[in-house]
Formats: structure tokens, C-alpha cells, sequence
């Protein structure tokens, strides 16, 4: 045996522990590596060969990888090529070896192997290591979830009473483990929500990964959630990426009935079963769930089921559309001028007190998905340091006389014939008339108004469709 060599070490992690696999076939030193990691405060699980790895890699998906080169049955390096999915790992590994030459050191890395260790093993070394290379995921987890400029925002923002109650909501719930239902309309913030939820409970110190369930594939949305095995590799899905933190779900009633079924499944055993696997997983992952539709009129419709429903919907929370917090609309404003001069190089500009006034009383049918992109825009078109209100009235695409200027009441903000359709009409009615403006504005082009509308781009398709709307027919 090669044993550990000891130096003075810093205080122990004391937050979640993410679980390690330690591979490797000196028993002793398997032995010891799982004490030390556990004083620090990890969950680890042992193998002692190439084929119980394997096994303990299709049981549960590890956050790292301790693997060892030299094994009697099968050579890490082996392994590291069955683990990859198209060149990548699906978690860090960290290679250990006492006979380890630049050759090999080099392969594994080519691999995807974070780092390469040599015995005897620096107690020091090994734990630094570890704590970087799982710093570095999560890092690079966050990166690929960010997928709007919402995600910069950490918390709700504003000081109105409506804001006020949604963050005291929010944090009562963050110190339970329960599942959460988040409702509200297209745009109002459900991803800060649960972000915010997720960063003030005991989870926050793993990875809340975010999927739009609209933008799944329609025929593999039960692969990426659920993950699935074939030609003798486990390919992990969200759910198991998201395990010991959150997985957020939006929007859930886009969610096909194959998938439902095995939701419902899930949830209930509190397991599941790959697709084309066999043996069971735990679940290790909170579910947040979100919709922006009406879920008990698509239960009626038999859209969606109703034990599913019952099943999320252990803490309802409800976020408010931005008409209904007008008075944090400058502060909203100020944020994301910040944030695009800051981020995006865009030139300093700031709203006139006209303006200000003039978006506290627009009715944001689009919420603070549309006040995003109307601060984008106005930065780039803007001509001097101050935004003026015509400059507003130009971009909104609705000039107004003067007198629009004074506040108004919420129902002559409205089409007033919405108010009479049932409410899924009415929601459908805005959805044509806000892709049409917004192709309009982009002459027709369907990508830049994905983007700007947080779709995926086969999912708009299928939107514009379903609304009838041509883009061909709607270019400047």
C-alpha cells in the first residue's frame, strides 16, 4: 500500500455534501479516502474494481470521480471512454495512480479528466482538487443554464407590498424540503422565483438546473428528464443532474402524457427507472414546479393529470403580473439599464421622469419579460444620454396623446373584448398579438424572436402554427 501523506488542513466544509465515488483496488487506501472525504462532510460510496464501478455508476449518478488507472479487471482509462457522452463527462473525474506516465496522464485528460494524481496520495492535494473540480461543474452547469438575461436577476425585485409577500412566501418555503407549484402569467419571473427559492434553502449550495419543458424534443422529453441506458452506457437525465438540488419545470403543461405518467410514477415512489433500464434510481432532487397555464381548466380538458396536479401541488405560490406591482417599475428599469451597460457594453443612458411615468402605466401584457426587452432595445436606439418619452411611445409601437400620460385604470389598459372570452381565448388572442408585433419589429425573422420571447425555436414553430400566424405574412 502507498499511503497518505498529511499536512495542516483548513476548517471542514459545512455545506450539502455531494457524493463521491471512490475507485480503486488497494483496499486500504479505498479505506482511508473514504473516512477523510466523509470528516469533510461528503457522501461516498467505494468500488474496489472496474465492474463494481460500473455498477455503482448505473446506480446513482456521482458529482466526482475518484478513479484509479491500474485495476486488475478493467483500466480507468477504459472507463473514462465508456463514461464520456460525446466528449464530455457527465460529472469530474479525478485520476489516481502510483505508476502513472505523461502518456497516460495526457489520454485522461483528452478524456475529460479534470486533474491527474500520483501516489502517493498529498491529503492536501487530493482534497483541494476535489473542492475545485467541483467549484469548476457547477460553474460550468450555471453557464449552460443561463438562458436569458432573467437569469441574473437572484431575487424578486422591488419594494411594493406584492414583491414584499412573494419573498416572505418564498423564504417560509425555502426551510422545507417540499414540492412547490409556481403559477403566473407568460413572462412574470416563475425562474426568479425559483431561484431565489432554491438559493435560501439547504440546497443551495448544489445546482438548480432549469428546463423548459416546451423546448424538449416532443418525442425524447422522457429520455432528458429521466435519462436512459443503451448499448451498455447510462446516459443521465435531468433529474439525476439535478441530484441534491432543485430541478425547475417549466412549463408542466406542455408535458407529453408518456412523460406525466412517469412524472406521476416518480414522484410517488420517489424512484424511477431509465428509459431501457431496469433497476430502480432514487430521487435526490427538489421539483419546483411552474405553468403559466391554467392548469385546472387543461385537467378538464384532459390535457393533464389530474393526480400529477395533486402531486405538485404541495405549496402553491403565486406570481404576480407586473400591472400589479407598477410602482416597481423605475427600479426594475434601473436594474436591467445597469445590467445591459455592464454586460453588454450597451452606452449609459437613463429613463426621463415622462418616460418612468409612461411605463408605470402601460399594462405590460408581456410582464418583466417584455420590460427586458424594451430596455434593450431603447439603449441601442436611443440617440442621447437620456431616454425620452417619445422615444418610449416609438418603441412600444403605440404612440399615445399626451393625456395617456396621467394614470389610467387597469381595464382601459385592456382590449376590453378580453374580458368577456374565457380565459384561455383571451390568452390565445395575446399570444397572436404579441408574436405579431414582435415579428413585425424583427421583419419576419422567427430565431430573433425566440430569442426574445424565451422559446425554443421548433417549439415557437409549432406556437405560430397553432395560432395561425404566418411569418411571411408579418414582416416590416
Amino acid at each position: 500500500m502507498q499511503p497518505l501523506t498529511t499536512t495542516d488542513m483548513s476548517e471542514p466544509r459545512t455545506h450539502s455534501a455531494p457524493y463521491i465515488l471512490v475507485v480503486d483496488d488497494e483496499p486500504d487506501i479505498r479505506h482511508l479516502v473514504q473516512e477523510i472525504l466523509e470528516d469533510e462532510g461528503y457522501e461516498v460510496s467505494v468500488a474496489e474494481n472496474g465492474e463494481a464501478a460500473r455498477i455503482a455508476h448505473r446506480q446513482r449518478r456521482p458529482d466526482l470521480v475518484l478513479l484509479d488507472i491500474w485495476m486488475p479487471d478493467l483500466d480507468g482509462i477504459s472507463l473514462l471512454k465508456e463514461w464520456s457522452e460525446e466528449g464530455h463527462l457527465p460529472m469530474p473525474v479525478i485520476m489516481i495512480s502510483g505508476h502513472g506516465t505523461v502518456e497516460t496522464a495526457v489520454e485522461a485528460t483528452r478524456l475529460g479528466a479534470y486533474d491527474f494524481i500520483e501516489k502517493p496520495l498529498s491529503l492536501a492535494k487530493l482534497l483541494l482538487t476535489i473542492e475545485h473540480a467541483l467549484e469548476t461543474d457547477t460553474l460550468q452547469q450555471e453557464n449552460r443554464g443561463l438562458l436569458s438575461q432573467t437569469a441574473s436577476i437572484k431575487e424578486p425585485i422591488g419594494k411594493s407590498p406584492p414583491m414584499q409577500k412573494l419573498r416572505e412566501q418564498l423564504q417560509q418555503v425555502a426551510g422545507h424540503d417540499s414540492w412547490v407549484l409556481l403559477d403566473g402569467e407568460p413572462g412574470c419571473g416563475m425562474n426568479v422565483a425559483a431561484r431565489y427559492l432554491h438559493a435560501m434553502s439547504k440546497r443551495s449550495t448544489r445546482r438548480l438546473i432549469e428546463v423548459n419543458i416546451g423546448a424538449l424534443p416532443e418525442k425524447h422529453s422522457a429520455r432528458k428528464l429521466f435519462g436512459y441506458e443503451e448499448g451498455g452506457k447510462v446516459h443521465y437525465g435531468l433529474l439525476e443532474q439535478a441530484n441534491g438540488g432543485s430541478l425547475l419545470l417549466y412549463d408542466i403543461a406542455e408535458m407529453d402524457p408518456d412523460t406525466q405518467r412517469r412524472l406521476h410514477s416518480a414522484l410517488s415512489a420517489k424512484s424511477f427507472v431509465r428509459i431501457g433500464g431496469e433497476q430502480p434510481v432514487q430521487m435526490h432532487a427538489r421539483i419546483i414546479a411552474a405553468s403559466c397555464h391554467d392548469l385546472q381548466q387543461q385537467i378538464s380538458n384532459d390535457h393533464f393529470r389530474k393526480d400529477l396536479y395533486y402531486q405538485l401541488n404541495v405549496v402553491p405560490i403565486h406570481i404576480p403580473p407586473l400591472r400589479e406591482h407598477r410602482e416597481d417599475i423605475p427600479e426594475l428599469l434601473a436594474y436591467f439599464s445597469h445590467y445591459f451597460i455592464e454586460q453588454e457594453s450597451l452606452p449609459y443612458r437613463h429613463f426621463s421622469l415622462a418616460a418612468q411615468n409612461r411605463l408605470r402605466n402601460y399594462p405590460w401584457p408581456g410582464n418583466i419579460r417584455e420590460l427586458i426587452n424594451l430596455v434593450q432595445r431603447l439603449l441601442i436606439i436611443s440617440k442621447g444620454e437620456e431616454i425620452t418619452l417619445e422615444e418610449v411611445d416609438m418603441a412600444l409601437g403605440e404612440p399615445l396623446p399626451a393625456s395617456t400620460t396621467t394614470p389610467r385604470s387597469d381595464e382601459s389598459n385592456t382590449q376590453a373584448d378580453d374580458f368577456v372570452r374565457p380565459l384561455r381565448e383571451a390568452r390565445e388572442e395575446f399570444e397572436r398579438r404579441y408574436l405579431r408585433h414582435q415579428l413585425r419589429l424583427n421583419n419576419g425573422n422567427v430565431s430573433k424572436v425566440a430569442q426574445i420571447a424565451g422559446l425554443e425555436r421548433t417549439h415557437l414553430y409549432r406556437k405560430l402554427r397553432s395560432l395561425g400566424i404566418d411569418p411571411k405574412d408579418n414582416k416590416n
